[in-house]
């Protein structure tokens, strides 16, 4: 009797605290995106058309709206990025719009839990006017992010017929160099990819200095190559080739040489055609 009244209070302990999970009628999401080395995410809810008129009926226009559904949505960028050519620093902010017929204006407020009820201007931490177009009619409110590059990217905000889009833009190649200023010299291989990635970016002379200290750290074919690459698009083809050759020979003896064996040969074919062809010797004539 005593074990069945245990087990009574037990199933009724469970039963209290058990808890019943049921859908959101705007389905919690996230979306995150990588641009250049700044992360940016978004936590945000998915309001569902259902057949309602939204921007103009459920969504007032010329009103402050949260931009979503239930809970304030979120962005946070992990450094310093310009949104439709201004600056907003590295945080986390709140994403607020006042919809119209035209154009709209996008708003990153600092209080991460306003509403629009409690929602203060004062906070802002920037506004800008987004362009808006009028697409083929999406169920779910979707953020997304489209147009990428290692410094660009559209951030877009679509529901019903309407598509909000701000451009994103990050200083990702001043980062690069920051970076590399406080890198130790002694890693070849981060002053490898940084003297590629700036030779990438056209900034030819910075990338030489890194390719050299690769180069003095190891002399491997990929860092001798990465050498030879830049002193061609400077022009330098007499002091590529020589480099690209040394390359090709210790890359035949490297197991993780791989298809970079096609590639180097073809340089090492280019740099020759564009050197100067040694004139023949004129023969000095004897005097009688």
């Amino acid at each position: 009797m005593k074990k069945l009244f245990l087990a009574l209070l037990t199933g009724i302990s469970l039963s209290a605290t058990a808890q019943i999970r049921l859908p959101q009628p705007s389905p919690g999401a996230s979306v995150s995106q990588v641009v250049g080395t700044t992360d940016i995410s978004v936590k945000y809810s998915r309001p569902l058309l259902r057949g309602r008129d939204v921007f103009g009926g459920v969504v007032p226009y010329d009103k402050v709206w949260r931009t979503g559904a239930n809970g304030t949505n979120q962005i946070t960028f992990s450094n310093d990025v310009m949104i439709a050519g201004q600056k907003l620093a590295a945080g986390s902010y709140s994403i607020f719009s006042i919809p119209t017929t035209g154009d709209w204006t996008l708003i990153f407020n600092k209080d991460l839990s306003a509403q629009e009820y409690n929602y203060s201007q004062e906070k802002d931490a920037l506004r800008v006017t987004a362009k808006v177009s009028t697409v083929a009619k999406t169920e779910a409110f979707t953020i997304d992010f489209t147009g990428l590059s290692d410094s660009t990217a559209d951030m877009n905000i679509t529901w019903a017929d309407k598509k909000v889009v701000a451009p994103i833009t990050v200083e990702t190649t001043k980062m690069v160099e920051a970076s590399i200023t406080k890198a130790s010299n002694d890693n070849a291989g981060q002053m490898r990819v940084a003297a590629d990635y700036l030779s990438g970016k056209g900034k030819l002379d910075q990338a030489l200095k890194l390719a050299n200290t690769a180069v003095a750290g190891a002399e491997t074919f990929r860092n001798l190559w990465s050498k030879a690459q830049i002193l061609s698009k400077l022009g330098n083809f007499a002091e590529a080739l020589p480099l690209a050759q040394k390359a090709l020979s210790l890359g035949n003896a490297d197991p993780n040489f791989g298809g970079m064996k096609a590639t180097i040969e073809k340089g090492i074919a280019d740099y020759t055609a564009k050197l100067p062809v040694a004139m023949p010797a004129v023969p000095v004539k004897k005097k009688k």
